[in-house]
């Protein structure tokens, strides 16, 4: 890997995020009474997109909310306006990672996907009443927000949960309306997750927009799946696998990478190798990673993003397949998917990448990569303790596969295996090696106190519901 594209900087990034900055801070004080730095702010982002097919509406709207009289579909406009730019960011980032690994581009878009699609939407009044909430809340700010204006949120998610085509958006409508409450009265807050809650609220109120949400076009794929490693995803309720793998069609088509994701809700009290319990009885994929086995595949459903829908009656385990084998054979020649318009953001970047010959070292307190006088930093906090991979593997090691993410203004990469030379031997440590059982002594005593956590509840549950 050319490790200088890496530290290179990208034309366009910086202003780029800077007019999505901006824009973000204005919305902290709100748009109802802008002041002067708050209008320079949003007709900085009208400016930025001056050259788009954005820039009418997105001019007008920047326009009208400079004057304190934005409308919900002004709002709306700003929204695409500020997506479209970390878009733009994350289309740049992911090129340059395509140069930098020399993997091809990732595919072109499909139709049937995405804002564009002629799509029937469910719910229009529902989509209305959630687009007047996110605009009262846009007009307020985070610093205005109390807990009168985010329950306004409440009758439109219970409302939209029941319909399976708004399930998702109530989802995150929820998510977001509870992450607000917790925080209220705005005025009062220490910190404001400025990029966090500007990210949320853009997206949601994107997909107020009937037909924006787009139709999952889902196709069957047969042939043989090689995993590469398990990026664990964990929270204090729920918790999430995501299994990204290199798939070799059946009918000798070129190698394409994707993932299949299983998640499950969680008790805060089990952690660590604890959580595969929770997991390992949905995916018969985690066996097979945990095996070192590839899976073949008999039609089982993939989205143009990558995603498979994972079904265990259409897998069954292959061959043993090493996950560093598969990455010094054919993951450079793997092809991305396209992604998604409304999932185009840099923080959604995590491309598989194998690194080989580097000097890990500890650089300004933090773990580093020397790739040839180029240095990569290591994300060492996504290491997960459901596995036996740690940080001191990581930093004794000599050859990784990893996620290349982009955060904070660089590059990161996340381990998810490593080899390391021990008695002049390859040992290899993954993250994923405990998915499917273990006979580690540590992860032996995990998985039992997980059992013991799990049995009390329900014992406990069981007394609740006797009474």
């Amino acid at each position: 890997m050319r490790g200088d594209l890496l530290s290179d900087p990208v034309e366009g990034l910086d202003e780029a995020l800077a007019a999505v900055d901006a824009f973000d801070e204005a919305l902290v004080a709100g748009l109802l009474r802008p002041g002067p730095a708050q209008a320079a702010a949003v007709v900085g982002l009208a400016d930025a997109v001056a050259g788009t097919p954005l820039a009418a509406r997105v001019a007008e709207a920047a326009g009208r909310a400079s004057a304190g009289a934005a409308g919900e579909d002004h709002f709306v406009a700003l929204a695409a306006a500020r997506c479209a730019l970390l878009g733009s960011v994350h289309d740049a980032l992911t090129r340059r990672i395509d140069e930098a690994v020399g993997r091809p581009a990732a595919e072109d878009g499909a139709e049937g996907s995405g804002p564009g699609a002629a799509v029937a939407d469910p719910g229009t009044n529902l989509l209305a009443a959630a687009r007047s909430w996110l605009s009262d809340l846009a007009r307020g700010g985070w610093r205005g927000i109390d807990h009168e204006l985010v329950a306004g949120a409440v009758p439109v998610v219970s409302a939209m949960l029941p319909d399976p085509g708004l399930r998702r958006r109530a989802t995150l409508l929820d998510g977001f309306a509870a992450e607000l409450a917790a925080s209220c009265p705005g005025a009062t807050l220490e910190r404001v997750p400025v990029r966090r809650w500007a990210d949320l609220w853009s997206r949601a109120l994107l997909l107020t927009v009937p037909g924006s949400a787009g139709d999952r076009s889902v196709a069957p794929v047969t042939g043989r799946l090689l995993p590469l490693g398990v990026d664990v995803q964990e929270h204090a309720t729920a918790v999430q696998a995501q299994v990204h793998a290199v798939f070799e069609p059946a009918d000798g088509g070129a190698p394409r990478l994707v993932r299949a994701g299983v998640s499950a809700p969680k008790p805060d009290t089990v952690v660590g190798a604890g959580l595969w319990q929770l997991l390992r009885p949905r995916m018969s994929l985690l066996g097979a990673v945990s095996e070192g086995r590839s899976m073949e595949l008999d039609a089982m459903p993939v989205t143009a993003e990558g995603d498979l829908l994972w079904d265990d009656e259409r897998a069954r385990p292959g061959e043993p397949a090493d996950a560093f084998a598969t990455a010094r054979v054919v993951l450079s020649t793997a092809t991305a998917a396209r992604v998604a318009p409304l999932d185009r953001h840099p923080v959604r970047i995590a491309v598989p990448v194998l690194l080989e010959g580097y000097t890990a070292r500890s650089e300004e307190g933090r773990l580093v990569f020397d790739l040839a006088g180029q240095l990569l930093a290591v994300d060492t906090d996504r290491v997960p303790a459901a596995g036996p991979l740690t940080p001191e593997a990581v930093a004794a090691s000599h050859s990784c596969v990893g996620l290349l993410r982009w955060d904070a203004g660089e590059f990161l990469l996340q381990p998810l295996a490593v080899e390391a030379t021990l008695r002049k031997k390859a040992v290899a440590a993954h993250a994923g090696a405990w998915a499917g059982g273990t006979t580690d002594k540590a992860g032996v005593r995990a998985e039992k106190a997980a059992t013991d956590a799990v049995a009390v509840l329900r014992e406990r549950a069981g007394r609740l519901l006797r009474k």
